[in-house]
């Protein structure tokens, strides 16, 4: 029976995960030694005990912000698609689990597609699934580019020293992805040209199974390909798209105001501070590191070591992570597990079915 086949499939998938877990939680507990070897932690835990939980707690709900805002959009363009059965607590889901398979996976290469995945699992065609994650990539790329590049404009004093050069590298990394979405999506004659130039480079160097990853490949352009045709037929849709994500991203970068605002701290704009994190988010989004872990606690450092002070820095450091990417770790595991264990469940039921009427087909 397939389910047996696929067996070795899914154990080597486990295995796979579980490494990516353990590096994960290495890489935290390697940041944070690096970062805290050399101060005392009675004075850092009780400086965080001082902040006004009513702010904190804003922060966290303001998250929630987040995630809800691209759950509504991920549903919003699935029901316009005629995926008519998703509630927002169900795209809320997928997004969690997304955010969790991003997390732990180098690039955040592992979120989308496990995303896509539980999605079909509650019966939402691969295509649709594919096409909406897309589309919500595509506006997250386009909103925090702009509002990066608006944010260095209106407060270029940030970008001081070696600062100026990492934005600048991050802003070349992230348009050059954004460049690539467009042509794929746009351009089928340049993208074409592009996949082959790149095939012919991967014979040079004697890749094996060249032919399945070009089948891949293709896979993947014929979903840049209907992606075009969404953008063509539902105008108002993807605008609309673009708009929701702008909002999230928003919610995303104001943050640190209500962390600033959690210590008590006077002095400093909320846009200004957006500003900060805006640029801050566009140098460590492109780093290749499980949930950029060790680089956006350094710049955090860095960048908002002026508007916090020494003495509530590294406070302010730990508050504004684990609002805005721990605590929601743990809130996205507990999710994977109650939603693997249904799944689960479901899987023993269906056996339980099957055997059933084997058993009957034989008496």
């Amino acid at each position: 029976m397939q389910r047996y086949r696929d067996m070795p499939i899914k154990k080597s998938a486990g295995l796979k995960m579980l490494r990516n877990i353990v590096f994960f939680l290495l890489l935290i507990a390697f940041t944070f030694w690096i970062l805290f070897k050399d101060q005392d932690s009675n004075e850092l835990f009780e400086t965080i005990k001082s902040v006004n939980i009513i702010y904190v707690f804003a922060s966290i709900l303001l998250m929630l912000l987040v995630y809800l805002t691209e759950s509504i959009n991920i549903r919003s363009v699935l029901v316009s698609l005629g995926e008519k059965k998703i509630s927002i607590f169900k795209a809320l889901k997928f997004t969690w689990i997304g955010f969790f398979f991003s997390a732990i996976t180098p690039a955040a290469t592992g979120g989308q597609p496990v995303e896509v995945y539980y999605m079909t699992k509650e019966g939402i065609t691969t295509a649709n699934g594919t096409l909406a994650m897309m589309l919500q990539l595509c506006g997250f790329q386009i909103s925090t580019l702009l509002i990066a590049i608006l944010c260095a404009l209106v407060n270029p004093s940030i970008l001081s020293g070696g600062i100026l050069w990492i934005f600048i590298l991050g802003l070349v990394l992230n348009a050059f992805v954004l460049t690539m979405m467009f042509i794929g999506i746009f351009s089928k004659k340049i993208t074409k040209k592009i996949v082959n130039f790149f095939i012919g480079i991967l014979k040079l160097v004697k890749v094996k199974n060249l032919d399945i990853k070009k089948n891949k490949i293709e896979e993947g352009l014929s979903q840049y390909n209907k992606s075009a045709k969404f953008v063509k037929t539902h105008k108002m849709e993807f605008f609309k798209s673009i708009v929701r994500v702008f909002i999230q991203v928003l919610f995303l970068h104001s943050i640190p105001f209500f962390v600033y605002k959690a210590f008590g701290l006077t002095g400093y704009s909320y846009i200004e501070l957006l500003s900060i994190q805006s640029i801050l988010y566009i140098m460590v989004c492109s780093i290749p590191l499980p949930g950029s872990i060790g680089v956006s606690e350094t710049l955090f450092l860095k960048l908002f070591g002026g508007v916090f002070g020494e003495l509530v820095l590294s406070s302010a450091m730990l508050v504004n992570r684990f609002v805005s990417f721990y605590f929601y770790i743990l809130v996205s595991a507990v999710v994977v597990v109650i939603n693997g264990a249904k799944m689960k469940k479901v899987d023993g039921q269906m056996d339980l079915d099957v055997k059933e009427i084997e058993e009957y087909k034989s008496s």
